[in-house]
């Protein structure tokens, strides 16, 4: 097989932010601040500084603000070189400028699987990365990046886990099973299972934390194929998990914090944590 540059990324955007009502009744969950940038704007700098160079986002009638996030306001701008504050917004006007964005609307929530399939159009059978909106990972080296130097070594889909010892806590993730490689932190996945029991959990202490992915092209017909699962919905995890039974797929342990968005007081404790790093608390 060929090995194919990835230049594309996918992100989920599409969740109703029921955790955060009422302020998510008029703003999307993954424009909520930490700090002065939006969640989702850490996750679409991961993906430029890993090499992405276009973007779709598959929201729904909800996330406009998403996409005029994401845009040129050439007012704005202009009002803010003549009063001298360009510089706080200058970043993201060369984020926009760095990538190309697209937007699909998810119809009805039918799960992350079935959000991940209205992209399909747009990627082809490219290869391409995968991010939901709710997660921040801090690192070094992006975890997209590390992702994908796997990928370019495997020609095969790569997930981002996260090694942990308690058991308990390992029963509120997603697991991956699989072998150790002869590559340090790298995993050759044989099974994924949602949230098993305390007697059930990976042996290798593995858990999936902050929802990275790159895919081949593989994932599609699985994807397409899939049944509903838990709640009625299409789960990503299902069809990723049969791809694990067909295809090589890899999991590599990332070097990164992860932080999960997706509630109230895990989004504050997230503001803390950059708060600390940037100085502005003691």
């Amino acid at each position: 097989m060929t090995k194919q540059i990835v230049t594309k990324g996918v992100i989920t955007v599409a969740g109703l932010g029921t955790r955060f009502l009422p302020v998510t009744k008029a703003m999307p969950k993954e424009m909520l601040p930490v700090l002065d940038k939006p969640v989702v704007q850490y996750i679409v700098e991961e993906m430029a500084a890993s090499g992405i160079k276009e973007i779709i986002f598959v929201t729904s009638s909800q996330k406009r603000a998403i996409e005029d996030h994401f845009d040129h306001d050439r007012q704005l701008e202009s009002v803010l070189k003549e009063k001298g504050k360009y510089d706080s917004i200058k970043p993201l006007v060369e984020l926009i400028d760095k990538l190309r964005f697209f937007y699909t609307r998810q119809s009805e929530p039918l799960g992350n699987g079935h959000a991940l399939l209205c992209a399909k159009e747009f990627i082809g059978d490219e290869p391409f990365v995968f991010s939901d909106g709710d997660s921040i990972i801090d690192s070094q080296v992006p975890v997209i990046k590390q992702l994908l130097d796997i990928y370019y070594k495997k020609n095969a889909s790569v997930i981002g886990v996260q090694s942990i010892d308690n058991k308990t806590d390992m029963t509120k993730y997603g697991n991956v099973y699989g072998t150790k490689t002869d590559e340090p932190k790298i995993y050759k996945v044989e099974k994924f299972l949602e949230k098993p029991s305390i007697e059930e959990v990976s042996p290798l202490g593995l858990i999936v934390g902050g929802m990275r992915y790159v895919f081949t092209k593989d994932i599609w017909p699985l994807l397409e194929k899939q049944g509903r699962g838990s709640g009625g919905e299409i789960w990503l995890a299902d069809a990723a998990n049969q791809l694990s039974q067909e295809k090589p797929f890899y999991a590599c342990e990332y070097e990164g914090k992860y932080f999960d968005t997706g509630n109230k007081l895990a989004l504050l404790k997230t503001a803390m944590y950059f708060a600390k790093k940037e100085g502005l608390l003691d």
